[in-house]
Formats: structure tokens, C-alpha cells, sequence
């Protein structure tokens, strides 16, 4: 017997006994004995608690991350600085043990945070509706593509070819089995190409969804996409990057329908690919057709605050034929995170934070551009990624980078074809001169 069992012989006898069967196996008797495994797992021997503990730290101290890493890498999850306030509060019992606030009148707390939430993602998109957030940036894209369909009743939706690949093949999985039709606009020179977008554009299409900045770091043009959005009737969907918006034109200031993206940044660590969180938010008039639940503030029978489930549009509330998706959860305690974030550092500071991303990405990109190696590949205007062509595969590059501490940039070549030598780098407002510098050394000397 094993310490962690809670069940002694005599226990699973009487069990066994109670449902008519003789051993344990016999609970297992529709597998057929070809298919069952005859030996024991290759798991090792039972280990002690400090055995245990001992060889997981081990397999712990193999991963490499950017506590111990200068990184440079970007790509959709960013390693910005997070005050340690954010993980103080976040670890409060009564916030990481919080489950879905069904009853309003022990959940106001959690109702709270979600309505300040959902009041912050609605000033930085410029929309007028936000929900209570949603699993990640690239299903939040998906919902964002369900909710065009459903509110123009049509079935075919266009994405630009700029928009993170990684988002696109969750966008092609989800609308597949939707009946969804996925149009892929064209890519020239790291923007969306207008005059393909204008060709393939037509009243039976529900919308384009265009990324800004976009998957290579270039801010695109999105008043030209809006106005062929909206001559033909469609809804204009924009994927966001929060930490830009502090100083580039909201969703709302450039005419987008649905706003949407990846929360990471708002105070959320990496974590070796999540958990994140996706955010979304609309105009009034798509309100309905918001996946998942929104929190509204009111009034009691005494006159004082509250806050409740104002919609809840999720199979689980409504009948399945008439919901807008099946999210079941909201992602509540990523989403406090950035609710912290976000209120630490006010609209001055996120705006700073913004602000030095721009300026170190500028002054990378300025040193390479002056390189003998390395150039440039696009001459439009970025935000803190930008593309830079080589003469030597990104992987060599990256490899030797990472012998010398440093986390490159991504390899574009997995994605695009005709970028087989390009490297997508990020600069965010944590890295130093010298760290810049040093990059460029490095990458020099290979």
C-alpha cells in the first residue's frame, strides 16, 4: 500500500463487495485482454517526499527562460516587466480559489474585478462593451469571427496573411467545423495587400480581421481597410497588441467593430506559453453576440453598489441552438493580473512602458540598418518588432545566441516561404543599451 492511498484492504473489499465484482480488474473487463498492458509502467520506483523534490528542481534547473536569459524574442508573447505587486495580490486565497460567480451576493468581490476589467479593455480599445475575457488572443480571433458571422448572417470571413500565423491556424481549426468559409488576404512588403483585399472583397464576405501592430511589428494601414470593409457592408475586426494603444490610435478611433487580442502583456509572465489570456470588446450594437458572460454595476434594494451577471450568452445559461459560443469560463485570475497592471501603472505609465518599447526597437533597428551583415527588411513604420534579413539561417543564428545567453529573434522561414533568411526581433522596455548593443555584437561576429 502506498501513504497517499486513503484506502486500506479491508476499504476496497467492501467496495468490490458492494458492486458485485471479485478483484479490481474485473472493473476493466469490456477492454479486451490484447490491448491491456501486461507489465508495469516504466515510471521508476516510489520515491519519498524529498526524493520527489529533489528530482523535480532537477528537471526544473534544465529550462532556460528570461529570469536567467537576455531575450529578444517576441512573436505574440512578450517579456515585459511585471511589478511584484501584481503576483502579491493575485496569490490571495480569495482570488486564485474563485470559481464562476453564480450568486452575486457572495461574489461581489470577483464581480468587481471583472467589471474594472472589462471598463479597462473598453478605454484602451475604444470600444463600448467588453466581456468578462476569454481563454487566449487566438480564440478570442475565433469567437471574433463567429460573432462577424453571426451578426451579418453570412458565412465566409477574410483574414490577412500579416495576422499571427499561430492565430490563423486556431482561426482555420475553429471556423472549419463551423461551415465558416476562411478567405486569406494577401501579404506585400509586411502589410496587407489593399489591392487584393480590394479584389476579394464582396457582400457575401462578414468581415476581414487585420492585426495591428501586426505579426512583423509594422503598424498597418487600416483606414483604407475599414472604408472596403464598410462599403460592402462587413464588419472591420482588429487584433491588438494593449501595450500599443497606449500610443497608437484605438480600435475605436479607426472605425473596427470587434476589437480583440492576446492579454499576456498586461502583466502576465510567460509561463512557457501560457496560461494567458484573450480579450474582446465591441460596439453597443454587437452586445448580444459577445461570447461568454459581462458584468454589469447596479444598485441594491438599499440603494448601494452592486455588481451582477448582466449577459450571459454561453450554452450553459441559454439553449445550445441560441449561443453565441460554448466558453465556459472566463480566464478571471489572468485577467486580475492585468487589471492590477493596468491600474499600477495608470494611463502615464502604460504609455512610458509603450513608449520605450518604441524608442529601444527604434535604436536596434537603427544599428543594424548601418550593419554589413544585417539589413532592414521593410522600411514601413513598427512598433517594438521589426524584421531583419541575413545571410546566415535564423537557426545558426539562434543557436549561437543562446550559447551566449541570448534568446533571438523568431525564425520567419516556419511560417513564410519567401522569408527563408529573416528573423522577427522584439525589443521590449525591459532590455538595457548595453543588452542592444551586445546583440548586435553577437550577431556580428557570426
Amino acid at each position: 500500500m502506498f501513504p497517499y492511498l486513503p484506502h486500506i484492504e479491508q476499504d476496497i473489499d467492501s467496495m468490490l463487495d458492494t458492486i458485485g465484482v471479485k478483484r479490481i480488474d474485473d472493473l476493466f473487463s469490456d477492454i479486451p485482454e490484447t490491448i491491456r498492458l501486461k507489465e508495469k509502467l516504466n515510471i521508476g520506483k516510489p520515491m519519498s517526499e524529498i526524493e520527489v523534490r529533489k528530482y523535480i528542481e532537477g528537471l526544473s534547473k534544465q529550462n532556460k527562460g528570461v529570469e536567467n536569459l537576455v531575450c529578444f524574442l517576441g512573436a505574440g508573447a512578450y517579456d515585459h516587466y511585471i511589478p511584484s505587486i501584481i503576483k502579491h495580490l493575485t496569490s490571495r486565497s480569495e482570488f486564485y480559489t474563485a470559481y464562476t460567480p453564480y450568486q452575486p451576493e457572495v461574489s461581489q468581490g470577483t464581480l468587481q474585478v471583472i467589471f474594472e476589467y472589462q471598463s479597462m479593455i473598453c478605454e484602451l480599445t475604444g470600444m463600448e462593451v467588453s466581456n468578462a475575457s476569454l481563454y487566449d488572443g487566438s480564440t478570442a480571433t475565433a469567437e471574433g469571427a463567429f460573432m462577424a458571422c453571426n451578426s451579418t448572417r453570412r458565412n465566409k470571413i477574410a483574414v490577412s496573411k500579416t495576422v499571427n500565423p499561430s492565430t490563423r491556424k486556431v482561426l482555420d481549426t475553429y471556423t472549419k467545423h463551423k461551415g465558416i468559409e476562411l478567405i486569406e488576404i494577401e501579404e506585400t512588403d509586411g502589410v496587407t495587400d489593399i489591392k487584393d483585399f480590394r479584389n476579394k472583397m464582396n457582400k457575401d464576405i462578414a468581415g476581414i480581421i487585420i492585426q495591428s501592430p501586426n505579426f512583423f511589428g509594422i503598424i498597418e494601414n487600416v483606414e483604407e481597410v475599414e472604408q472596403i470593409t464598410h462599403d460592402s457592408k462587413g464588419l472591420l475586426l482588429m487584433n491588438v497588441n494593449p501595450i500599443s494603444l497606449a500610443i497608437l490610435k484605438s480600435p475605436g478611433e479607426l472605425g473596427a467593430d470587434i476589437a480583440m487580442g492576446e492579454g499576456q502583456s498586461l502583466g502576465n509572465a510567460l509561463n512557457y506559453g501560457g496560461p494567458y489570456l484573450g480579450f474582446i470588446a465591441c460596439t453597443k450594437k454587437l452586445m448580444r453576440k459577445l461570447p461568454g458572460r459581462i458584468v454589469g454595476q447596479t444598485k441594491d434594494v438599499e440603494g448601494k453598489r452592486g455588481y451582477v451577471l448582466t449577459l450571459q450568452a454561453r450554452e450553459q445559461h441559454i439553449r445550445r441552438e441560441r449561443a453565441t459560443s460554448n466558453i465556459t469560463s472566463n480566464e478571471a485570475l489572468n485577467a486580475l493580473a492585468a487589471t492590477i497592471y493596468l491600474t499600477t501603472l495608470g494611463k502615464e505609465g502604460l504609455k512610458e512602458v509603450a513608449n520605450l518599447c518604441l524608442q529601444k526597437a527604434h535604436y536596434a533597428a537603427n544599428i543594424f540598418e548601418k550593419s554589413s551583415k544585417y539589413e532592414l527588411r521593410f522600411k514601413q513604420p513598427f512598433f517594438m518588432e521589426f524584421v531583419i534579413k541575413s545571410k546566415v539561417k535564423p537557426k545558426v543564428i539562434n543557436d549561437k545566441l543562446l550559447h551566449n545567453n541570448i534568446i533571438g529573434g523568431y525564425d520567419l522561414s516556419k511560417d513564410y516561404d519567401k522569408y527563408s533568411n529573416d528573423l522577427l526581433l522584439c525589443v521590449t522596455e525591459k532590455r538595457t543599451k548595453e543588452q542592444i548593443e551586445n546583440l548586435v555584437d553577437e550577431m556580428e561576429g557570426i
